[in-house]
Protein backbone atom coordinates (compact mmCIF):
# COMPACT_ATOMS: atom_id res chain seq x y z
CA UNK A 1 0.00 0.00 0.00
CA UNK A 2 1.45 3.34 -1.02
CA UNK A 3 1.80 6.44 1.12
CA UNK A 4 -0.83 8.24 -0.97
CA UNK A 5 -3.36 5.46 -0.35
CA UNK A 6 -2.69 5.59 3.38
CA UNK A 7 -3.63 9.27 3.34
CA UNK A 8 -6.81 8.53 1.41
CA UNK A 9 -5.67 10.02 -1.90
CA UNK A 10 -6.49 8.18 -5.08
CA UNK A 11 -5.82 8.81 -8.72
CA UNK A 12 -5.20 12.41 -9.74
CA UNK A 13 -5.41 13.73 -6.20
CA UNK A 14 -2.26 11.84 -5.18
CA UNK A 15 -0.40 13.02 -8.28
CA UNK A 16 -1.39 16.65 -7.74
CA UNK A 17 -0.48 16.46 -4.06
CA UNK A 18 2.94 14.97 -4.77
CA UNK A 19 3.74 17.58 -7.44
CA UNK A 20 2.68 20.44 -5.19
CA UNK A 21 4.99 19.23 -2.43
CA UNK A 22 8.09 19.26 -4.67
CA UNK A 23 10.52 22.10 -4.01
CA UNK A 24 11.03 24.57 -6.84
CA UNK A 25 14.61 24.36 -8.05
CA UNK A 26 16.11 26.45 -10.81
CA UNK A 27 18.79 24.30 -12.38
CA UNK A 28 20.78 24.58 -15.58
CA UNK A 29 18.17 22.61 -17.48
CA UNK A 30 16.95 25.72 -19.30
CA UNK A 31 19.85 25.55 -21.76
CA UNK A 32 19.21 21.85 -22.43
CA UNK A 33 15.52 22.54 -23.07
CA UNK A 34 16.43 25.42 -25.38
CA UNK A 35 18.74 23.18 -27.40
CA UNK A 36 16.06 20.49 -27.56
CA UNK A 37 13.42 22.91 -28.89
CA UNK A 38 15.95 24.40 -31.34
CA UNK A 39 16.69 20.94 -32.76
CA UNK A 40 12.96 20.21 -32.90
CA UNK A 41 12.43 23.46 -34.81
CA UNK A 42 15.12 22.59 -37.34
CA UNK A 43 13.67 19.11 -37.89
CA UNK A 44 10.14 20.51 -38.21
CA UNK A 45 11.31 23.12 -40.72
CA UNK A 46 13.12 20.43 -42.73
CA UNK A 47 9.96 18.33 -43.08
CA UNK A 48 7.79 21.34 -43.87
CA UNK A 49 5.90 21.87 -40.61
CA UNK A 50 6.39 25.64 -40.49
CA UNK A 51 3.94 26.25 -37.62
CA UNK A 52 5.63 23.77 -35.31
CA UNK A 53 9.03 25.15 -36.30
CA UNK A 54 8.00 28.69 -35.40
CA UNK A 55 6.54 27.70 -32.04
CA UNK A 56 9.61 25.60 -31.20
CA UNK A 57 11.95 28.46 -32.05
CA UNK A 58 9.93 30.83 -29.86
CA UNK A 59 10.07 28.39 -26.93
CA UNK A 60 13.83 27.93 -27.44
CA UNK A 61 14.30 31.71 -27.50
CA UNK A 62 12.41 32.09 -24.21
CA UNK A 63 14.45 29.35 -22.53
CA UNK A 64 17.71 30.93 -23.70
CA UNK A 65 16.64 34.30 -22.29
CA UNK A 66 15.72 32.69 -18.96
CA UNK A 67 19.07 30.88 -18.92
CA UNK A 68 20.98 34.10 -19.62
CA UNK A 69 19.13 36.04 -16.92
CA UNK A 70 19.77 33.31 -14.34
CA UNK A 71 23.42 33.03 -15.40
CA UNK A 72 23.96 36.77 -14.98
CA UNK A 73 22.21 36.77 -11.60
CA UNK A 74 24.31 33.84 -10.38
CA UNK A 75 27.51 35.56 -11.54
CA UNK A 76 26.59 38.71 -9.65
CA UNK A 77 25.74 36.85 -6.46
Amino acid sequence: MSYANLLGYTGWESIIESVQSLPVQLTGDFLQWAILFFVLAIIAAAVGARGIAGVSMEIARIFILIFLVLAIISLLL
